[in-house]
């Protein structure tokens, strides 16, 4: 028998093994002989680098270490779920899903929601090529590295038909046990110890030595799939069962359930059983079985309007407020933030609770001195929940006293009527608003300023060289340059990008002034209505209002902006520094090609990003939609489409891959 034979079939005996005892939960060895097949292995290996295959069982010790991470683009978005927190939201989050899909005997897979960190995992061919975490929902880190070392996770499937492509999503967590002997050892060093389980698999999974992560107790449990090639079942629940067949972990709590009572039923049972679980859970996820029907109900926002996380009633604890202070963030909004005297709760000490505005303070009741119940909202945001009123001492209370001016420029503090919140009036001058209003100003959807980070806008401010955005035009090579880590090289590259970045859009301008609730859609929006930065800077409230998606609140925002000086002079400095775009030009019904079709884009593409192409095609007069349905005019394929392009197919709906859709928009 050769070298790489035996190397072969030893690396597949403990595959077998690995499988047994993580995915089947019944291992036919004992631990003393898996490691005598792993050492004669590692020998092997020694003695034949060569042969070392990256998808050995050996590969999950770590290798070399990394200096930082690279960004990975999801190709399909990594959304967030909308939690409810009581039965009746629960109830009518089903109900929606059962009217949609016209079918009382709508089935839900029902699974325990892992207190972990989200990851995504690709497989090609059947190996793990590449694993990244969720990120932002678009980008994430590529922690293929790290990944690989966690231990009941394969490096290779088993089982027929792999896919060609599969993207695996999930977990990554950290045992009970695996933690408490993490946290033991810890100690033991004389480091500081890990407060909960899922910070500990958090930094984990982001050690830029993979040695470190190899010997840390993480764990994997998949729940659903990305992009994929080939069939895959139209059931979510017969997803997960298929990827446990491909060797994949999956949770045994995953149930596919009929019924409001029989969902609510698995809530309580998993509730009782949680303090006896090996991992931690802070709820329950509900998803509507039928894939079908999930392209359906589609998404709203950030979140999939096909699943729900109910979670458990937060931990509490008492606590005393010792005073409240007042913060500012970048849109000038004033939150007073209790100061606690610090608690244990829900895994983490406490010593701050958002109070959020002046509103909920009355609400409340609450004074400085008082007895008070905190508790972390979804067992993350920490609030003060209730004030123990019957504990009060007159002698040690006092009331808070919201301020009638800025507390960090002194600035007037105004509220908009019908808004809970006071805002600082200081705009763009306001220290506590600069550096954040100057980065969103530089960020990529804006005026897309590159060389120009959230560090070096924090030194630039720190240094005085820069107190609003219209100063980063009059900077030179020779003040950049003079800064820490910053050569000659670098600051002629920023004072290019800030060169370029002059020639913009009126939407992309508009959005980059961080105006209130003002977003893309909304800038593009009042760009294509208006045409020019003088008619939005004198439109009144009711005018504005006349613009799509433009409310009460949000024409309010706009109309105050434009009436405070200093907000004028920030714009009329930016002009005059040279910014500047193309007029819009009025736009008749005849040269909108594309108005009264609609359009569905998925899939991903190399030429043009997705919401470039959406933009495109709204400029053009075009709807485009989030799911497919027989008004769709129009499906927009690119790579690993999925169900989106499948269910055009059934429907004969027209279909265009990336070269057809570039060509239309280019005739």
């Amino acid at each position: 028998m050769t070298v790489k034979t035996q190397i072969k079939e030893l690396s597949e005996l403990l595959e077998e093994y690995n499988y047994q005892y993580y995915v089947l939960d019944d291992p036919s060895v004992s631990d003393s002989e898996y490691d005598h097949i792993f050492q004669k292995l590692q020998k092997l290996e020694r003695e034949n680098p060569d042969l070392i295959s990256p998808n050995s069982p050996t590969q999950k010790v770590g290798g070399i270490a990394l200096t930082k991470f690279e960004q990975v683009t999801h190709r399909i978005p990594m959304l967030s779920l909308d939690n409810v927190f009581e039965a009746q939201a629960l109830t009518d989050f089903m109900q929606r899903a059962i009217d949609k899909s016209a079918n009382a005997e709508t089935a839900f897979c029902i699974e325990p929601k892992l207190d972990g960190l989200a990851a995504s995992i690709i497989y090609e061919n059947g190996l793990l090529v590449q694993a990244a975490t969720r990120g932002d929902g678009q980008t994430g880190e590529n922690v293929t590295e790290n990944v690989k070392t966690i231990a009941n996770l394969p490096l290779k499937l088993r089982g027929e038909n792999i896919p060609p492509l599969l993207e695996v999503r999930g977990e990554v967590f950290m045992l009970k046990a695996g933690f408490n002997k993490l946290n033991e050892g810890l100690i033991k060093a004389g480091e500081k110890p890990f407060v909960n389980p899922r910070n500990a698999a958090a930094g984990s999974l982001r050690q830029l030595d993979s040695k470190v992560a190899a010997s840390r107790p993480l764990a994997f449990y998949c729940y659903g799939v990305g992009v994929f090639a080939g069939d895959f079942p139209d059931s979510q629940f017969e997803r997960i069962q298929q990827l446990k067949g491909w060797g994949l972990p999956v949770s045994e709590e995953v149930k596919r359930v009929v019924g409001n009572d029989n969902c609510q039923a698995y809530y309580q049972a998993i509730q009782k059983k949680r303090p006896n679980l090996a991992y931690e859970i802070d709820g329950v996820v509900y998803k509507v079985d039928n894939i079908s029907v999930q392209d359906k109900l589609g998404f709203v926002a950030r979140a999939p309007r096909w699943a729900s996380a109910y979670k458990f009633p937060a931990e509490e604890a008492v606590t005393v407020v010792e005073n409240v202070e007042f913060q500012v963030g970048r849109t000038g909004a004033i939150t007073p933030v209790a100061k606690l005297q610090p608690v244990f709760v829900g895994g983490v000490t406490v010593s701050n609770a958002t109070l959020h505005n002046k509103d909920e303070i009355e609400r409340l009741g609450i004074l400085i001195g008082d007895q008070v119940v905190v508790r972390r909202a979804g067992d993350v945001i920490p609030q003060v929940a209730r004030v123990l009123a019957d504990k009060r001492d007159p002698e040690t209370t006092r009331e808070i006293e919201f301020p009638t001016v800025c507390p960090v420029c002194q600035s007037s503090v105004e509220r908009i009527e019908g808004e809970a919140t006071v805002r600082c009036a200081g705009g763009l001058y306001c220290e506590a608003q600069r550096k954040e209003a100057i980065k969103h100003f530089a960020s990529r959807k804006a005026l897309d300023i590159d060389g120009l980070g959230n560090k070096l806008v924090e030194l630039l401010v720190d240094q005085k060289m820069i107190q609003d955005p219209a100063q980063l035009f009059s900077l030179t090579t020779a003040q950049v340059s003079s800064l820490p880590r910053m050569g000659e090289t670098s600051a002629k590259k920023l004072i290019n990008s800030l060169q370029v970045s002059k020639k913009t859009t009126l939407a992309r301008f508009l959005y980059s002034l961080g105006i209130r609730e003002v977003g893309e859609a909304t800038a593009n929006n009042l760009a294509s209505h208006y045409k020019t930065i003088e008619a939005i800077e004198s439109a009144g409230i009711e005018d504005l209002k006349s613009v799509s998606d433009v409310g009460e609140i949000v024409a309010k925002h706009i109309y105050y902006f434009f009436r405070q000086p200093h907000n004028i002079e920030v714009v009329s400095k930016l002009i005059a520094a040279g910014i500047h775009w193309q007029e819009i030009a009025e736009v008749k019904e005849s040269e909108l090609p594309l108005l009264g079709q609609t359009f569905v884009i998925t899939g991903s593409f190399d030429k043009m990003s997705r919401s470039d192409i959406k933009l495109a095609l709204q400029a053009l007069g075009a709807k485009v939609a989030g799911s497919v349905s027989k008004k769709t005019s129009t499906v927009v394929a690119g790579e690993a489409a999925g169900s989106k392009l499948t269910k055009a197919q059934e429907l004969g709906i027209n279909i265009m891959d990336e070269d057809a859709i570039l060509t239309l928009l280019n005739s």
